[in-house]
């Protein structure tokens, strides 16, 4: 049986980001398969007691330059977002409408790039609707997604298994029930999944 590598993830996470940008490469040369976790964030701290590290100014200053200390070494753009945090609610229940879709995987590159490239402020509907728009997006079809009961339920079921089986922030990685956290770990992941 081929591996699997599980990535626990919410737009509104800059570590998520970085993570999204490294590990389909690490599946790849691993010859394990990508599932794609789109979870919410918010659900995962509520429910854990858990908060952003920029809540902590001193670990949020120490952050931001940790963060562009490894975009620097991944050799890709970031640029923090000065709106956040952002409302990822209907982001992510996107995210869980279009997963298993051929547009997924573009969905989740527009979104994490309008967040952590072009700094847009994704907790503004237009905003959104004009970078979904630009990047090729049926708008009526994402609104439709967005307001469906079947999606709201997975995206909830996602978040509420997330927190079952451990996660407390994001990105999370499973590979099998082996459990990681966060984007500096991923050479952990990749020696998981080389065992």
């Amino acid at each position: 049986m081929s591996k699997t590598l599980e990535f626990f993830f919410d737009f509104g996470s800059p570590a998520s980001y970085l993570a999204w940008t490294q590990v389909p490469r690490i599946a790849r040369e691993a010859g394990a398969q990508l599932i794609w976790r789109p979870m919410l964030l918010g659900g995962v701290f509520k429910a854990t007691g858990n908060q952003s590290p920029v809540m902590i100014p001193s670990k949020g200053a120490w952050m931001l330059r940790d963060l562009a200390r490894f975009a620097s070494r991944y050799g890709v753009p970031m640029a923090f977002n000065p709106h956040f945090p952002i409302n990822t609610l209907t982001l992510m229940r996107g995210a869980a409408g279009y997963q298993g879709s051929e547009r997924f995987e573009h969905y989740v590159k527009t979104l994490f790039e309008a967040l952590w490239v072009q700094q847009k402020n994704l907790s503004k509907p237009e905003v959104v609707a004009e970078v979904l728009s630009n990047a090729g997006f049926d708008l009526s079809e994402f609104e439709q997604l967005v307001s469906d009961e079947a999606v709201k339920e997975r995206l909830k079921a996602t978040t509420e298994e997330a927190i079952k089986r451990g996660v407390f922030g994001a990105p999370t990685f499973f590979i099998g029930q082996e459990m990681h956290f966060g984007q500096d770990r991923l050479d952990f992941v990749a020696e998981a999944l080389a065992r």
